[in-house]
C-alpha cells in the first residue's frame, strides 16, 4: 500500500515572511548648522554607522548614505541620485535634515542662503528646493538635532535667515509616503545612538519586521524623550535630600546652579554622550535644554537659576533636611550588626573572653598577654 503525502496547505498572508530589503538611499540635507550632528552620529555603537552602511545588522537594508561631506561621488554624480529619487527611481529612500532651514523667501533676486549642486542650467539649487522636491516620495523625513528640529541657535531671536525647524517649514500636517511626520531627535549636538537607534527601528518598520515608530505629539519617539532629565539624573537623589551644589565641582544636585533638568526631556544622563561615556551631569556640566522647542531663547542666560528654582530648592532643602536626619538615624542604627547591639556591647564582651584566656588588661594599653600564662 503507498504511503500517503500529506497535502500541501495554501500559504497565508501571516504565514508569508516579508522579503527584507536589500539597500535603502538616505539623502543627507545641509542646512544652517555646524555639522556637530554628523560628528555624534559617526560616534554611534549602538549599532555603528559602518554597520548600516555595510549592511551587516541583520533585517536591515544596507545604506546608501548621500552625505555631502562623506560621499566619495561629487558634482552631477553626487546630486544624480537626488534626481533619480525624485523620478521616483529610489524607492523607497529616506531624508535627513541636519541643519535649520531658512528662509529663502528673504531673498529678493539670485540670491540664497544654502544650496547644493547645481540645475541643468548651471544655477545653484537651494538646500531648500531639496528638500521640496524629495520630501512628498520619501519613505520618511528625519530631522537631526536641534538645529533642524525646533531651529535652535541659527534661529535665535535676532538672526536674519528667518531660520526654522523643518516641521515648521514643511508644517505640522506634512506626512510621509509611511504616514509619518517629521522624525525629530534633538539635541545639541544629539545623542549619536539615539539617532541611529531611530534609524535602525525606521528601517525594521520599512522592510516590514517592525510597527511604526511611536512618536509624541512633536514627533520624538517616546522611548528616548518621555522622561525628564531630572528623573535619570545621578545627582537627583541630592535634590530629593535638599543637598545642592554651592559651586561647580561638587557632586550634589545642580538646580541650584541653574540646571533646567527637571523640566527637559532628554536621556542624556542614563544613555551618556559617546559609548555609555560622559553626558552633561555626568562629567559636571548642568542642563541648558538643548533638545527643547524653547532652546536657546527660553533657557538663557545660561548661568542664572530658573524661575521657580528658589521655591523648589528651599521647600526640597526643608522637606529633605528633616528626611536625611531621619535616614541618618537609620543608618546609624543599620551600620551596627544584631550581636553588636546586645548588652555590653562587643568590645566588653571581647575584654571578658580575653581574661578567660589569661591576659592582663590595662585601660591605657589595652589587652596584652600576662607574663607566663599558658596557652588553651
Amino acid at each position: 500500500m503507498p504511503m500517503s503525502t500529506a497535502q500541501e496547505t495554501p500559504s497565508t498572508e501571516e504565514d508569508t515572511e516579508p522579503e527584507e530589503l536589500e539597500s535603502i538611499d538616505v539623502f543627507w540635507l545641509p542646512g544652517e548648522g555646524c555639522d556637530g550632528c554628523s560628528v555624534a552620529t559617526l560616534g554611534a555603537t549602538d549599532p555603528g554607522i559602518e554597520d548600516l552602511l555595510r549592511g551587516q545588522v541583520p533585517h536591515l537594508p544596507q545604506v546608501n548614505l548621500h552625505h555631502h561631506e562623506l560621499a566619495v561621488e561629487s558634482g552631477k554624480a553626487y546630486v544624480d541620485g537626488m534626481r533619480d529619487a525624485m523620478a521616483g527611481e529610489r524607492d523607497p529612500y529616506v531624508v535627513v535634515v541636519e541643519g535649520s532651514v531658512p528662509n529663502e523667501r528673504l531673498i529678493d533676486g539670485d540670491g540664497y542662503w544654502i544650496s547644493m549642486g547645481k540645475d541643468e542650467n548651471g544655477e545653484p539649487v537651494k538646500m531648500v528646493d531639496w528638500l521640496d522636491r524629495l520630501a512628498p516620495g520619501a519613505a520618511a523625513v528625519i530631522a537631526i538635532g536641534t538645529c533642524a528640529t525646533w531651529g535652535g541657535v541659527p534661529a535665535a531671536q535676532g538672526n536674519l535667515t528667518d531660520a526654522m525647524g523643518t516641521m515648521d517649514y514643511l508644517g505640522r500636517d506634512y506626512r510621509s509616503q509611511l504616514d509619518l511626520p517629521v522624525i525629530n531627535v534633538p539635541g545639541c549636538a544629539p545623542v549619536g545612538d539615539n539617532f541611529i537607534e531611530t534609524v535602525a527601528h525606521l528601517l525594521l518598520h520599512i522592510g516590514g519586521f517592525g510597527p511604526p515608530l511611536e512618536l509624541d505629539e512633536l514627533g520624538r519617539p517616546k522611548w528616548l524623550f518621555g522622561e525628564t532629565v531630572h528623573r535619570n539624573c545621578n545627582r537627583g537623589a541630592y535634590y530629593e535630600e535638599g543637598s545642592f551644589a554651592e559651586e561647580y565641582g561638587s557632586e550634589k544636585c545642580l538646580v541650584s546652579k541653574g540646571c533646567w533638568g527637571p523640566t527637559v526631556k532628554c536621556n542624556m544622563p542614563s544613555r551618556r554622550n559617546l559609548d555609555g561615556v560622559g553626558g552633561c551631569m555626568n562629567v559636571g556640566g548642568k542642563c541648558i535644554g538643548c533638545t527643547m522647542p524653547g532652546f536657546p531663547d527660553k533657557f538663557t542666560p545660561f548661568f542664572e537659576k530658573a524661575p521657580g528654582a528658589m521655591i523648589s530648592t528651599t521647600s526640597s532643602k526643608i522637606l529633605g533636611g528633616i528626611m536625611s536626619r531621619l535616614r541618618r538615624n537609620s543608618m546609624k542604627k543599620l551600620d551596627t550588626s544584631t550581636r553588636w547591639d546586645e548588652s555590653g556591647g562587643i568590645t566588653e564582651r571581647l575584654y571578658q573572653w580575653k581574661l578567660k584566656r589569661g591576659a592582663n588588661y590595662d585601660p591605657d594599653r589595652g589587652l596584652e598577654r600576662r607574663p607566663g600564662a599558658g596557652d588553651d
